[in-house]
């Protein structure tokens, strides 16, 4: 097989732009009522408590992204620092949230097509932007990248329109009536558990900021990943805090709502009648055709590091196509998993897809800790300490707190394919005489100097 490498063609804007893309900034408004009922009406206040949690965990990935300026993400980190069968594992538990994204936004684009065209099945939806996504994919990682960057400017002038509505209407006594208020962020009825669910949902919406280290083969200069993954992580989370806060002041419950899976269409209605709502409508797809776009991409990514490891089929996982340099075979199994999106629920994806975030979050800052303390031996001083050991220790006891609140059906969910990974593993050391020693690291560049 031809050694045919991804190309750098991706500058600092470019993949910050992909990481907002991935993260949706309008899933604030698709998810709104499913989190304010959670919250019992405080949604910014989880955005908030979900931030925090990804800041110290942001902190991490940029410490390994300069150390490992390579593809593969939480499973390149821990298969470098920690054992590779480990790194594995890490890798296929996070490959639950990469798989299943795409499925989310292809999900999304049923509901709002459907809520349009009530009349075309949904399939036909589902298909069509399955197709469109993975031939972009497949095409090339420039072209997605710029569709992607006009994609993401287009929702951020939504949102701002959206901004501007509600000041018309808090002055004609919709919701609280008045953005000078603290009840989308306190009030009587607050519930520390609450606050941790609702946190544990929306945590998902954040998952583009480590998702751009899938393009650090790709990046122009290796060394912008890191300020790219807190400029993605500091962006989205302004984003989502604005909008919740303005949503949650116009709607203090989910009384208004008919259906609480999916309120973006009823709160464009709402704040802006029905043009804006078919606008409204169109700024999400934007949203969510970003979102499939990046999203798309970067699972095509970890699926090709894995190949190229040899710890999944390097034929076929590792295959880089030789004119458009992209992991084509890759992409187009992501898209035939997308068209499952037929069927299930938001809310039931979503949750699934937070079982795989939290692993590999909770492996990266661990990685730290194994690299910087165990390896380099970064604890002779005060700084050290607390940069290589407190800071990755809080992110992740912080995600551990996610952890305890995730949704019953997702952590059986989860279990279950990381036990399916496990059995996949077993077979391949019993079978294929796969051992640490033999596992390819050919991936690996030498880490930076410390």
């Amino acid at each position: 097989m031809e050694n045919t490498s991804l190309k750098r063609s991706l500058g600092l804007w470019a993949i910050v732009g992909l990481g907002l893309g991935y993260m949706t900034p309008t899933i604030v408004f698709d998810t709104f009522g499913i989190v304010s009922n959670e919250t019992n009406g405080v949604v910014p206040l989880a955005y908030v408590t979900a931030l925090i949690v990804m800041l110290f965990t942001a902190i991490s990935y940029g410490k390994m992204v300069s150390v490992f300026p390579s593809a593969g993400s939480a499973y390149t980190y821990t298969r470098e620092t920690m054992n590779p069968y480990l790194g594995f594992l890490v890798g296929w538990s996070a490959l639950l949230d990469y798989i299943l994204l795409p499925m989310v936004n292809a999900l999304i684009i049923r509901i709002y097509m459907v809520s349009i065209f009530p009349q075309v099945p949904a399939w036909v939806w589902v298909v069509s932007y399955v197709a469109v996504v993975t031939g972009l994919n497949v095409w090339s990682m420039g072209k997605t990248s710029n569709l992607n960057s006009l994609l993401v400017i287009f929702e951020f002038v939504l949102i701002a329109a959206f901004i501007v509505l509600a000041f018309v209407q808090f002055s004609h006594g919709m919701g609280r009536g008045t953005l000078l208020t603290a009840a989308p962020i306190f009030h009587s009825n607050i519930h520390f558990g609450a606050i941790l669910t609702g946190a544990t949902v929306v945590c998902f919406s954040f998952i583009g900021f480590d998702a751009v280290t899938m393009y650090a083969e790709e990046a122009i200069d290796k060394k912008i990943m890191t300020k790219a993954i807190m400029l993605t992580v500091f962006i989205g989370g302004a984003i989502f805090f604005v909008a919740g806060y303005f949503a949650q002041a116009l709607f203090p419950d989910v009384s208004h709502f008919k259906n609480t899976d999916d309120t973006l269409p009823e709160i464009g209605l709402y704040v802006g009648g029905a043009i804006f709502k078919l606008i409204f409508i169109s700024g999400a797809l934007a949203a969510t055709i970003a979102s499939g776009l990046a999203s798309h991409s970067s699972v095509s990514r970890l699926l090709y590091v894995m190949g190229r490891n040899g710890v999944l089929p390097k034929k076929l996982f590792g295959y880089v196509h030789p004119k458009f340099q992209t992991p084509a075979f890759n992409v187009i199994l992501v898209g035939v998993i997308s068209l499952l999106a037929i069927t299930p629920s938001l809310e039931l994806v979503s949750s699934f897809i937070n079982f795989g975030a939290l692993i590999a979050f909770t492996f990266v800052n661990l990685s730290v800790i194994a690299h910087f303390v165990f390896r380099h031996k970064r604890f002779k001083t005060a700084k050290d300490i607390f940069s290589y050991l407190i800071m990755p220790l809080l992110g992740a006891g912080s995600t551990g707190i996610l952890w305890s609140n995730l949704q019953k059906d997702a952590l059986i969910g989860g279990i279950i394919w990381a036990v399916i990974g496990l059995a996949y593993l077993l077979v391949q050391i019993k079978f294929f005489k796969i051992k640490t020693a033999d596992i390819d690291f050919d991936d690996k560049e030498q880490p930076s100097a410390l």
